[in-house]
């Protein structure tokens, strides 16, 4: 570990910009399966989430941020080197260690790493996915420690299990940290018995039935008032709102009093954002005690769209579909950065942006540069933010997965200005729609744009070409 920190180092100081006189503290709040609509800043009538809103009322807030991927844990690798997800070969979510029997265990792998076929419904092989964030990647934590900063990661994690844990991967400190994809429980001592009678073994249970995210505010906050004198990282991933779908009692029934029965009307779901919020409301009184709410950068966002299907707790409409889909419902996410002195307060940008840019804003933000042995996916977004533009791009999605079954996916998906191009894999088809026109994907145009189709197709090509995407194939 300390010879990678070393080349890592090497790396970031070689290619270093000038430093900023007082380079900002940097928090990062990623929530877990947030839906486009779960804040009142972005529309909802439902949800009470006044610090979050505050939040965008003190920076920008941006109506087209995407998750990289419309599931997890690829989201959260991009999120950490600035690198599209088919490049990092995790384009899928990854097992916990005592799921490994499932989906990626090598009795199912062929000779060329692809999925057999598990059914007659399923005829496409599908990669592997990557068990873990690989060593050799440098993440944000990586990148900041040669500058002085000193780095906590609060929450979910999900890039790896033993030996690939946030303190392996160039974070200071860990609480709550693991291979799981969702809490055994939201309550300390955070057990599921008898299926995981362990808890989440990186975060000590200290007061039986604590609230989970009441406990990783706790620990944020901690983390800045012991270190309000240098540089920080501050990345809080809270579980919430994965499932299980748990919060306070007493919140519970302030919101099944809310109920309007127009899709957001889960109280149980609206009482795990409530305690988000509540969660950013603590960190600004810690900042704001410390003397520190000017010089501390604050991204807030999510790791891809709501789960929004049958039993849902939430509800993405205007977007369509949820979590795990090609549709915007499963990729587009909140986005809000604060960043004082730069984001102009309440400020609203339709710039696409997407996971693999936070890296590089962040490094821009500090006075570095990304790694430059390696290729950046993600691009700087402070123009973006000082009030101007970036020049077109197009954003690429692949997901050569099973999920939801044949006509769903295995997808691949490309955005470039208003148009949005879906390619499924199982049956083959292509789906076009103009964004700006119908948000809620409503009316295909592949067959009336057929020039724009096939013009799409192969930029999308190309992309995939560039990252060295795995494809889903039919077996030889």
């Amino acid at each position: 570990m300390r010879a990678l920190l070393q080349t890592v180092g090497l790396a970031v100081v070689a290619t270093a910009a000038a430093v900023p006189a007082q380079p900002p503290n940097v928090i990062v709040v990623l929530v877990d399966d947030l839906g486009w609509m779960d804040l009142g800043c972005q529309g909802s009538d439902f949800y009470q989430t006044p610090n979050i809103d505050r939040l965008a009322a003190s920076g920008m807030r941006f109506t087209d941020g995407y998750a990289s991927c419309a599931v997890c844990s690829p989201t959260r690798a991009a999120l950490m080197t600035g690198r599209a997800p088919a490049r990092l070969g995790i384009t899928d979510w990854i097992r916990a260690e005592f799921q490994l029997g499932n989906r990626q265990w090598p009795n199912i792998r062929d000779m060329f790493g692809y999925h057999r076929p598990a059914a007659a419904d399923r005829p496409l092989l599908t990669p592997v996915n990557e068990l873990q964030l690989p060593h050799r990647e440098i993440t944000l934590a990586e990148l900041l420690k040669p500058l002085g900063y000193t780095s906590a990661y609060i929450g979910k994690w999900h890039l790896g299990g033993r030996g690939h844990l946030p303190t392996d991967q160039g974070f200071d400190e860990n609480y709550g940290g693991w291979d799981y994809g969702q809490p055994p429980s939201y309550f300390d001592p955070y057990v599921e018995s008898p299926r995981l009678p362990m808890g989440i073994p990186t975060l000590t249970p200290r007061e039986p039935g604590e609230y989970l995210t009441d406990r990783e505010a706790d620990e944020a906050v901690a983390f800045i008032d012991r270190n309000r004198n240098r540089p920080f990282l501050l990345y809080l991933a809270h579980y919430a709102v994965h499932t299980p779908i748990q919060a306070k009692e007493g919140l519970i029934e302030s919101y099944r009093a809310a109920q309007d029965g127009k899709g957001q009307d889960d109280p149980v779901y609206a009482a795990m954002v409530h305690s988000v919020d509540d969660a950013m409301g603590r960190l600004f009184d810690a900042l704001q005690r410390n003397g520190l709410a000017d010089s501390t950068m604050i991204v807030f966002t999510g790791d891809n769209g709501g789960l929004d299907r049958n039993g849902r707790p939430t509800e993405n409409a205007p977007l369509r579909s949820g979590k795990g889909y090609a549709y915007e419902g499963g990729l587009r996410t909140p986005w809000i950065v604060s960043w004082p002195g730069v984001t102009t307060p309440g400020s609203v940008s339709s710039e696409p942006i997407a996971s693999i840019d936070l890296l590089p804003t962040i490094a821009a933000a500090v006075g570095t540069r990304p790694p430059v042995d390696r290729p950046i996916d993600g691009v700087d977004l402070s123009p973006v933010l000082r009030g101007g533009s970036l020049d077109e791009r197009a954003l690429v999605w692949h997901f050569p997965h099973y999920r939801h079954g044949p006509g769903h996916d295995p997808y691949s998906v490309i955005r470039q200005g208003d148009w949005k191009l879906i390619r499924f894999y199982d049956p083959p088809k292509v789906e076009l729609y103009n964004l700006s026109r119908d948000l809620g994907e409503s009316r295909d145009l592949a067959e009336a744009e057929t020039g724009r189709a096939k013009e799409l197709q192969g930029l999308l090509d190309e992309r995939l070409d560039r990252l060295g995407a795995q494809m889903p194939r039919r077996p030889e």
